[in-house]
C-alpha cells in the first residue's frame, strides 16, 4: 500500500490516500524516508557491476561466466548471488543450440581417404597438436557468405579462417594457409574435419602433405566426430548470426571479423579453459613455460 501511495502522490494528497487506504500518514512517512539496508545497497552496487560485465559480453554471458568475469576483476561474490541478481534484473545469457548435422554428400575422389585419427578425443597436450576445421554459411540480403575456420583444440583459439561467396576447396585452403602463417606449427600436427567435399579433396590433401600435417576426417554425417568444431560454430551462430541481419557481404565480413578476433579469441570466457579466453589461456601457458625453461 505504501508503494501505491508513493506512486499516486503526484495526483492526490498523501493524507487523502492514507485515509482511503486506512494507513497511518506517519507510518507512510517513516517508510518513505527509511534508507535501504546495507545488503540492499550492496546488491544495487553489485548489480551495476554485473550489468557492465553483461554489456562487455555483448549480452551473451550467463551467471557462470559473469561470475568468472567479476572474479577476474577482483570482485569476490558467490555465483548464486550473481544468478539471483541477474534473474531479478532480467539479464539472461545466450543458450547455445545444437547445430543440425549436415546431410552427407559423397566426397570427391581423393588419392587416399584420410583415416579418423581423433576418434572423438579432442584433448590436446599442447598448442598446435590438433586443429579442427569446419564451414558454415552466413545468410545476408546479398546471398550466403561462407566461413571456413580452424580451431586449436588445446586453447580453443581460432587460428585461421577465410570467407568467400563460394564453397570451393580454395575456401578451406585459404583458412589453412592463414593458420600456417599465424602459428608456424611443428611436426606431428593433426588437421581434423568432417568428410565434406572440400576436406576430402586432392588439393587440400596435397597442401596438408606439403606442410607436414596429418589429415583426419570423421564418419560421414556424424557431427559428434567433429564435435569441437561444431561447438565453435554453434556459439558463433547463437551469439552473433542468429541475432543480426546484414545487407551485404561486406557488413557480414566486418561483423564476423570483429566477433572472432576481438571477442572470441581475446575476450570470450570458456568453461573448458577454467573461464579464461583463448588469448589469456595461451599467454599464461607461454609465461609459465618461460619461467620453467628459460630462467637461470
Amino acid at each position: 500500500m505504501y508503494r501505491f501511495v508513493a506512486r499516486e502522490r503526484a495526483s492526490h494528497h498523501v493524507l487523502t490516500l492514507c485515509r482511503v487506504l486506512g494507513v497511518s500518514p506517519s507510518a507512510y512517512r517513516a517508510w518513505a524516508t527509511q534508507r535501504p539496508s546495507p545488503r540492499a545497497q550492496a546488491d544495487a552496487a553489485l548489480l551495476e557491476t554485473i550489468r557492465a560485465a553483461f554489456r562487455v559480453s555483448r549480452g551473451t554471458y550467463g551467471a557462470p561466466r559473469i561470475h568468472a568475469e567479476l572474479r577476474a576483476t577482483g570482485v569476490r561474490v558467490g555465483r548464486k548471488r550473481v544468478a539471483r541478481l541477474m534473474r531479478s534484473a532480467g539479464l539472461v545469457g545466450i543458450h547455445r543450440r545444437r547445430r543440425t548435422a549436415p546431410t552427407p554428400r559423397p566426397p570427391v575422389r581423393a588419392a587416399t581417404t584420410p583415416a579418423d585419427l581423433v576418434r572423438r578425443d579432442f584433448r590436446a597436450a599442447g598448442p598446435d597438436r590438433l586443429w579442427v576445421a569446419d564451414i558454415t554459411s552466413v545468410p545476408t540480403a546479398a546471398g550466403f557468405l561462407h566461413l571456413a575456420a580452424i580451431v586449436d583444440a588445446w586453447s580453443r583459439r581460432v587460428v585461421g579462417w577465410s570467407m568467400a561467396d563460394h564453397l570451393r576447396t580454395e575456401l578451406v585452403i585459404a583458412a589453412l594457409d592463414a593458420a600456417l602463417a599465424a602459428r608456424r606449427p611443428g611436426p606431428g600436427l593433426v588437421h581434423h574435419s568432417d568428410r565434406g567435399t572440400q576436406y576430402t579433396s586432392i588439393a587440400l590433401g596435397g597442401r596438408l602433405a606439403e606442410a607436414g600435417i596429418y589429415p583426419s576426417v570423421g564418419a560421414p554425417g556424424s557431427a559428434y566426430d567433429n564435435a569441437l568444431a561444431e561447438s565453435f560454430f554453434a556459439s558463433l551462430e547463437t551469439e552473433l548470426i542468429d541475432r543480426a541481419a546484414w545487407h551485404s557481404h561486406a557488413e557480414a565480413r566486418a561483423a564476423l571479423f570483429d566477433w572472432i578476433e576481438r571477442f572470441y579469441n581475446r575476450t570470450r570466457r570458456h568453461s573448458a579453459l577454467d573461464y579464461l579466453s583463448p588469448d589469456e589461456f595461451e599467454r599464461r601457458h607461454h609465461h609459465d613455460h618461460w619461467l620453467t625453461n628459460d630462467q637461470p
